[in-house]
């Protein structure tokens, strides 16, 4: 029998085995220790958020990164890839140009701060496993194109244009478009050339991916294609470009939580989503006034065939915006502990009508915002 190949990890041990899934009893007593490390966990959101981001003393060996890192070396490992692109902590998610590594936001390091992200921005992204791999394989797919120069080649330019165009504020997508693929929310692909690369990278990258029978009749197949052949030339060489710097690293942060709040917070504009809160409560009721009801995010998974079926032939659009919007709404109601107490048919009516509603005002507004 031939030996089982294995894979050496970021922390040196070698992996040959699949490794067992980990127990909730394992789960809290890891957060219990990370309780007990850091002080600031325990303290109220009010004295939180007046921590400095420097005093945090976290690093990428905190939370749920180590385990998303040592699966985003299987993916690369899988495809035979010798690049490892090297992470740290910072404000936001990004890989910056002319270093191949990747910036990973500190909220992801510890359940306190991902509770607290929640709370202030109504969204963690990549506050779930599947998300959280799904964004590492995108700045995974910068890293790469920084690493060996992707971007200068002239099949790379002819693919997906030139890098060079500035980078948007602000883009026009085309929701229906199938030169893109389709893997992070906002459309993604389209807001500029090097999103685009690091798109179609991560859907190829993705293990068990379908992709030449997903996109067989989309134009862009053409990119996956040309993805598929460009790994297949550079996977086994030395990347060019080896810098291990750390870009705006969390230890050299001085704002407080606050601060940092303040400032997205005024970026993004979190009133359009307060305003759709207002009309989910308007659908649903709060469980402290009562007790004992259903839960708003079960009842809308109970009935999320039937209503994603509904709003597919309705509005005509990629199953894929629609499910997006259903995921969205359902992290709501489950952050805003919103019950079900009125009748079924009528919550499930009213609730189809909003959704609806949502969908067509982020199709109808036409903008959304890049950050830089």
């Amino acid at each position: 029998m031939a030996k089982k190949k294995t894979t050496q990890t970021r922390s040196g041990v070698v992996r040959g085995k699949k490794r067992a899934g980990r127990r909730p009893a394992v789960e809290r007593r890891r957060n219990l220790a990370m309780r007990r490390q850091f002080s600031w966990a325990d303290l109220p959101d009010e004295d939180l958020l007046d921590v400095r981001l420097c005093d945090l003393g976290l690093d990428t060996s905190h939370g749920r990164i180590p385990a998303a890192l040592a699966r985003l070396d299987d993916e690369l490992a899988r495809r035979d890839i010798r690049f490892r692109p090297h992470c740290w902590l910072s404000e936001d998610w990004f890989s910056p140009d002319g270093v191949p590594g990747i910036a990973i936001p500190f909220y992801l390091a510890h359940p306190r701060l991902t509770r607290l992200e929640r709370r202030m921005m109504h969204e963690v992204e990549g506050g779930n496993l599947r998300w959280l791999r799904r964004i590492l394989r995108h700045e995974a797919g910068h890293a790469i194109d920084t690493a060996y120069r992707l971007r200068r080649r002239k099949g790379w330019r002819e693919v997906f244009g030139p890098a060079s165009v500035p980078y948007p504020v602000s883009y026009v997508p085309r929701p229906g478009s199938r030169r893109y693929v389709m893997h992070l929310g906002h459309w993604y692909a389209q807001s500029h050339p090097t999103e685009d690369f690091a798109e179609t990278f991560a859907v190829w990258l993705a293990p068990n991916s379908t992709w030449r029978k997903d996109y067989a009749e989309w134009p862009a197949l053409r990119k996956l294609l040309y993805v598929d052949e460009l790994m297949a030339e550079v996977h086994d060489q030395l990347p060019p470009v080896r810098s291990r710097k750390h870009v705006e690293p969390l230890r050299e942060n001085r704002s407080t939580l606050r601060q940092y709040y303040e400032e997205k917070r005024a970026y993004y504009d979190t009133s359009e989503t307060d305003r759709y809160d207002q009309r989910l409560k308007h659908v649903f009721g709060s469980r402290a006034r009562h007790p004992g009801r259903p839960l708003a995010s079960t009842f809308i998974r109970q009935v999320r065939p039937q209503l994603q079926r509904l709003l597919i032939r309705r509005s005509r659009l990629h199953p894929y915006l629609v499910h997006n919007v259903m995921r969205i709404v359902i992290q709501r109601t489950r952050d805003l502990d919103l019950c079900v107490h009125r009748p079924l048919r009528q919550t499930k009516r009213e609730t189809f009508r909003l959704l609806e509603r949502i969908l067509f005002d982020s199709i109808r507004r036409g903008r959304e915002r890049y950050a830089l």
